[in-house]
């Protein structure tokens, strides 16, 4: 995202609705600047504020007459009074911030909007994970604190080497050159996104492990990491095998979704 000094006037309503605090007045142009290297491209800033298109030397003219006056003089906090934020062209390898923080584009890899993954919510479609496994979602970096994928990519080392299965329709996964390994591209390793959701499957025998490898592994890695578990419940709804496990690693469960068979498909033919 660019913020046109041109049209910039200083009023620092944009630097309130960034949610990684890329945003900020430079105190010798005056203007509203965009931290490049901080910024995910989630275009929060760009969709969240509304778009004036008032007369940037008419908007300063009016703010300096009235300082003059000691009146303070400011826009409407939601609103970029001269619409000076300007989206640009992403290329390679920056286009990934995006994809993975603006909700509203859909992931080139899977199709699907947001982080580009239904995680387990569709499992009684898809039939991920089956009886007998545990899937497992790790989310880095919400809410509003973000991730770099090279952080990511310690993670995805060390759950390899336990010998766990990485989702393959998962963003993460797309950007592996070496799924064996969790190893991702090189190019993509000083990219920082708004969140990534890295999913693996293993067999409940391998559920406490895993728990005890990701909690390991977050205090090396500077971010929110956030961890869920999904299993098949059985044919009264509940579910006997998982729980216990982490009842047992002293977890407080809460059922976040149930799914009812309500997606499967009726009319294949």
């Amino acid at each position: 995202m660019r913020i046109n000094p041109d049209k910039c006037v200083a009023c620092g309503n944009c630097t309130y609705v960034c949610p990684m605090g890329a945003i900020y007045i430079d105190p010798v142009k005056r203007r509203a600047t965009v931290n490049r290297s901080e910024c995910v491209e989630c275009y929060a800033c760009f969709n969240g504020l509304s778009q004036e298109h008032l007369n940037p030397t008419f908007v300063r003219t009016v703010r300096k007459l009235f300082q003059m006056a000691r009146v303070r003089f400011d826009p409407e906090p939601d609103v970029c009074p001269t619409a000076a934020f300007e989206p640009e062209k992403l290329e390679w390898p920056r286009i990934v911030r995006r994809a993975f923080s603006d909700p509203r584009v859909p992931h080139e890899s899977t199709g699907v909007h947001g982080r580009g993954t239904e995680e387990v919510k569709t499992n009684d479609v898809s039939g991920r994970v089956q009886t007998g496994e545990a899937g497992f979602t790790i989310e880095f970096g919400r809410p509003g604190v973000g991730v770099w994928f090279r952080d990511i990519q310690k993670m995805c080392w060390a759950l390899a080497r336990a010998g766990v299965a990485f989702e393959k329709k998962n963003p993460v996964t797309s950007l592996m050159k070496d799924l064996a390994t969790g190893t991702l591209r090189e190019d993509i390793l000083d990219e920082k996104v708004l969140s990534a959701i890295v999913e693996i499957k293993v067999p409940v025998a391998m559920v406490e492990e895993v728990i005890g490898l990701v909690r390991e592994m977050e205090k090396q890695i500077d971010t929110v990491i956030a961890l869920g578990v999904g299993a098949r419940c059985n044919e009264n709804g509940e579910e006997d095998v998982v729980a216990p496990i982490l009842e047992k690693l002293g977890y407080k469960l809460e059922r976040a979704k149930t799914n009812i068979g309500l997606g499967r498909v009726t009319n294949a033919a």
